[in-house]
């Protein structure tokens, strides 16, 4: 009896233990369901509204560029897309084979439609062709009922009406690379594209925009269903450059049968009006897709066709640097504008014989007549007097041998040797024989075009320290937003030394006796100045000179000479100023002179039809 009623209790307390835990569970259970339904329910009804609605975002249209008479250089039109949704084309091979009869797939392209096929989910829209014709978007249209699955999309592609003449300038856009994503959602949508190149890459943020949204509803497995709604986002901010657009048209045209670069300049204000590097490239291409055969023909282009000469070319600037010697001299009184240097042909330094491009010699030659004549002899006696230090201090004064700062990719310093620097980078003491070579913009000296353009421009308007730049403004719908420009410096240059060096300029031009006399501008008030040069581009021994050099044209054409040319206009008020390079073109009298002369009184005829545009913008 005992032992029974021991054993009920037992089973009592078991039953109890076991009732109470399973209410402490339904109690955890109920407190749970209470929890997630009344106290977070709010959050969880936003979650699975997640889960039905996606936000996707959108690519805001591409600010533009203009010129500085609001041409359009850079726009978008419609880009006309075909798309498949591979679940609804239920024989996919045959779909491939009718739509490359139509669009002219390559091979390359069919496997890679395959590849996203495989990759994808089947109701995820790929892409099969850009820049579809309005013909290749009607074959479609058609042939629609043979083409389940397949449909025409519009997006937006960068064009540029200029092409070739304006490329180098304004770059180009581009597929973005996985490198280039970085942290930005925008840059990570399909058919996205950033600045490559040029002003598109120097300015992309500002051109790119705000990336806009639009929310879809879809299904479980992430098909949709329907737009709820769209934000379109903010367009990019337009973009006005300082170049003449028919300036640069014109340019390219006199240049594209060569290897040449021509850089023209607002000698007061500092505004590029013309940038043109040849062979040039169309930026159209990139953006539509270059094949590997045409960007094999780019990279592999002795010319450089990709390369924006006008800034990361660097040539010895020849005759053209003797302003900066002469300056050098005058600046620190080594010598008189009036002391007389005798030529005959040549000059003796040590056991080495130094020539003048005149094999008889200019006789007795003064400053002024040295640059008009461009007496080599002259200069090799005033670079002997003065010094490469004191040189390449004057050379610096006027924008060269270092970056200018321009608003473009890709610029390179150029270079003005002192003692010191040899020492550092060769390791060996400077000689004399270089600091002749240096006199005449030969030897260690480097260039590029735009420094030489500079460089003009500070020599005739009066050494003002003007700094070259080819963006006047961002403008959006608001507002133009100017670029703030710093006051100009002057260089500290005097009048008395300015004047000898420009009288000097005008007689190249404009007197008989000088090298580009021929080319000189008749019309009135028109007139130019300015001085030629010729580069060698490799060194000529005695023993050639014995018995007679070759002349440029029966050279091979990578050893003829560069010609250059760098120009002003008009003589009496300064405002233009051009440099003109024709990489192995030969004489720069003969050459590069004729073609500085036609920039100029071009550039005077549009500033003619075009007052309120060539108008400079001054600070201060």
């Amino acid at each position: 009896m005992q032992r029974e009623h021991t054993r009920i209790k037992g089973f009592s307390r078991r039953a109890v233990v076991l009732g109470g835990g399973q209410a402490l569970l339904l109690s955890a259970l109920v407190g749970r369901l209470y929890y997630l339904q009344i106290i977070e329910s709010s959050r969880y009804v936003m979650l699975a509204e997640d889960n039905r609605i996606s936000l996707r975002l959108l690519s805001p249209p591409r600010g533009r560029i203009t010129d500085r008479n609001g041409e359009l250089m850079a726009l978008n039109r419609p880009n006309y897309i075909a798309v498949l949704v591979p679940e609804l084309a239920p024989d996919l091979e045959t779909i491939l084979s009718s739509l490359e009869g139509i669009l002219s797939i390559s091979e390359r392209e069919h496997l890679r439609i395959l590849r996203e096929v495989r990759s994808k989910r089947s109701f995820v829209p790929l892409t099969i062709k850009e820049n579809l014709s309005w013909e290749d978007v009607a074959k479609i249209e058609v042939n629609a009922p043979s083409l389940p699955g397949v449909s025409i999309e519009v997006g937006q592609s960068r064009y540029y009406p200029f092409a070739e003449a304006a490329g180098h300038a304004l770059g180009y856009v581009a597929a973005v690379s996985k490198e280039e994503q970085g942290t930005d959602p925008l840059l990570r949508l399909p058919g996205s594209r950033i600045g490559k190149d040029g002003i598109e890459k120097a300015n992309d943020l500002a051109l790119r925009g705000t990336a806009g949204h639009r929310h879809i509803e879809v299904d479980a497995l992430g098909r949709v269903i329907r737009e709820v709604d769209r934000n379109e986002g903010q367009s990019g901010k337009d973009l006005a450059l300082t170049i003449d657009s028919g300036l640069q048209k014109f340019i390219f045209h006199h240049l594209k049968d060569m290897s040449a670069i021509a850089v023209v300049m607002d000698a007061l204000s500092g505004e590029i009006l013309a940038m043109v590097s040849t062979p040039g490239f169309d930026p159209n291409a990139f953006n539509e897709g270059l094949s590997t055969e045409a960007w094999h023909d780019l990279v592999s282009n002795p010319k450089g066709p990709l390369i924006n000469k006008s800034i990361s070319g660097q040539y010895m600037p020849g005759s053209t640097f003797k302003m900066m010697v002469a300056l050098a001299a005058l600046e620190d009184e080594i010598i008189s504008p009036n002391q007389r240097f005798f030529c005959g042909g040549h000059m003796e330094l040590g056991d080495s014989r130094f020539h003048c491009w005149m094999k008889e010699g200019h006789g007795a030659m003064k400053m002024v007549s040295a640059l008009q004549q461009s007496c080599d002899v002259y200069f090799f006696e005033v670079a002997l007097r003065t010094g490469i230090n004191r040189i390449s201090k004057m050379a610096r004064r006027f924008g060269l041998g270092a970056k200018l700062g321009i608003d473009l990719p890709g610029e390179r310093d150029g270079l003005m040797p002192t003692r010191d620097w040899k020492l550092a980078v060769e390791g060996s003491s400077w000689q004399l024989g270089e600091t002749l070579n240096a006199g005449i913009g030969q030897g260690y000296v480097l260039s590029t075009p735009l420094q030489l353009a500079v460089m003009m421009a500070r020599l005739v308007n009066g050494g003002v320290a003007v700094e070259p730049h080819v963006i006047r403004n961002l403008v959006n719908e608001e507002s133009i937003l100017q670029q703030s420009r710093p006051v100009l410096p002057s260089l500290g240059i005097s009048p008395a030394s300015l004047a000898i060096v420009k009288q000097g300029m005008d007689a190249v031009v404009n007197t008989s006796l000088g090298t580009a006399f021929r080319s000189r501008i008749i019309k009135k008030g028109k007139k130019m100045g300015g001085k030629t040069g010729t580069s060698q581009v490799r060194r000529i021994s005695e023993r050639e000179r014995e018995s007679g050099i070759l002349k440029n044209i029966e050279r091979p054409w990578e050893e003829r000479d560069h010609a250059l040319f760098v120009g002003y206009a008009p003589t009496q008020k300064p405002r233009f100023v051009v440099s003109v390079v024709v990489e192995h073109g030969g004489g720069g009298s003969k050459v590069a002179a004729p073609l500085g002369r036609d920039i100029l009184l071009e550039t005077q005829r549009r500033v003619e039809a075009f007052p309120g545009s060539g108008a400079p913008r001054r600070d201060g």
